[in-house]
């Protein structure tokens, strides 16, 4: 689940990539062993486009080692910013000159391109890929009437890290269930053992949908549903609304952040919870804002903690356990919330002039190696029989446990238009405010249903 570009760009996606619907069924090559010989696939070569810098360089490297001891070709990998991927991929997709072959894209990204052709069908591929061990809600995200396009690549789960310090210092315990979760964070506001000025027992930004959905979830509510063979933006469903009411009372009562605030860089304020307080325990006011929980993926870990001195004399983050801890968001029933699942999905280019070699690159990128690579580099997996490659320390544990019950954005075809007009951002920021939660939410309904539909 990433950033995408604005409306314009996305309506533009569906339009350029119209032309290649219809013609993925008809071109899926079979994905029975490996292509062809490697003496026939001397000097070709395939593009895999890769997202970001999340995928680590020696699993490039192992890619591409790998791709041309098993075919005898070239595996050319290019990093494409998020920012711009989406225009990107609205140009080169559908022009088979200039496709890369296999490409990574966020989750939530993949409905738009997938309901207009853009990528083969792989279902024929989808048991020897890993099948029903692959992460469900990404599956769900790649397909279109039963037909799999795009699968997940890796999963990167959200769960709570907490100042454990401060919850002690409060008088609150580890809560077992949503409410109490609720309950304890409204309680170490209003507690504030520190006396810090601007202080959350839970900072959660008032745009921070990603985070906020978790209390829609489970509490039964979706953001949208299929109906009829049209989408529904469903925010005004009771299940929806009795998660928005929560969450609008974790944001007048327990949460400072700023209404405008989106889930962008929270840890900044756990970890200045004490580091604001002067030499005799006493709150310095250099700082507007400070939190006691906050809700991350897992990666966050590597910035939150104590400032120490690093080998190269910079300034890095040291986790201190007798400080901080962490512990997946509990659900009504005590079993964990469902939470916004973060990761990428991966798929064959359908206007790809290889598309055996790209298939032989989906069989390694799937093997049980690579998905142990990916666990080892604290990427979930995208097959779940290989989760223990994540390790077994707390934050590998709060990984597995927030995953086994996550979920994805609606698989609606403008889905990727909903989150780049921002307007998910603009109803979450109202939310704090709103003194009819539910006009509110049949306005944005209104609102939100066309852009489902677009192709």
């Amino acid at each position: 689940m990433k950033k995408l570009m604005g409306l314009a760009a996305l309506t533009a996606a569906a339009l350029a990539l119209s032309g290649c619907a219809g013609s993925t069924n008809s071109a899926a090559p079979s994905p029975a062993g490996s292509s062809t010989s490697t003496a026939d696939n001397a000097g070709k070569s395939i593009t895999l486009w890769l997202a970001g810098g999340d995928t680590p360089d020696d699993l490039r490297s192992y890619l591409k080692k790998e791709f041309a001891a098993e075919t005898g070709a070239t595996l050319k990998i290019e990093e494409q910013g998020w920012g711009d991927l989406v225009t990107k991929m609205t140009t080169a997709l559908p022009d088979a000159s200039n496709t890369p072959d296999v490409v990574e894209m966020g989750n939530t990204q993949s409905p738009t391109f997938t309901n207009v052709g853009a990528f083969l069908d792989l279902s024929d591929m989808y048991d020897e890929l890993g099948g029903d061990s692959l992460i469900p809600s990404f599956v769900e995200a790649g397909s279109v009437d039963g037909k799999k396009f795009t699968l997940p690549y890796y999963s990167g789960s959200r769960y709570m890290f907490v100042r454990k310090d401060l919850w002690k210092e409060a008088g609150v315990e580890q809560p077992g269930t949503l409410e109490e979760f609720n309950t304890a964070v409204k309680d170490i506001t209003a507690a504030n053992p520190r006396d810090i000025k601007n202080f959350s027992g839970f900072f959660i930004g008032g745009q921070d949908w990603r985070n906020g959905i978790s209390w829609i979830f489970a509490n039964g509510g979706e953001l949208a549903k299929k109906v009829d063979g049209q989408w529904q933006s469903t925010l005004s469903d009771p299940n929806t609304l009795k998660g928005l009411e929560q969450l609008q009372d974790l944001y007048r009562n327990a949460s400072k952040a700023p209404a405008d605030a989106k889930d962008v860089t929270p840890w900044l304020y756990i970890n200045d919870a004490d580091e604001i307080l002067d030499d005799a325990g006493k709150p310095t006011g250099k700082t507007s804002l400070a939190a006691a929980t906050i809700m991350a993926p897992g990666w966050a870990h590597w910035s939150i903690g104590d400032l120490e001195k690093g080998d190269d004399g910079k300034n890095v983050r040291a986790w201190n356990e007798k400080k901080f801890d962490t512990f997946v968001l509990p659900g009504n029933d005590g079993q964990p919330a469902p939470v916004l699942a973060g990761g990428s999905n991966i798929g064959i280019s359908a206007k790809s002039q290889e598309p055996e070699l790209a298939k032989d690159l989906m069989r390694i990128i799937f093997s049980a190696e690579y998905q142990k690579m990916l666990g080892k580099a604290g990427l979930g997996p995208a097959n779940s029989d290989y989760n223990s490659s994540l390790g077994d320390d707390q934050f590998a544990q709060a990984a597995i446990a927030s995953a086994s019950n996550s979920k994805l954005t609606p698989a609606a075809p403008g889905w990727a238009a909903v989150e780049s007009s921002q307007i998910l951002e603009e109803f979450f920021g109202k939310i704090r405010d709103s003194s009819d939660l539910a006009a509110l939410a049949a306005e944005y309904d209104a609102k939100i249903t066309p852009k489902l539909n677009m192709k």
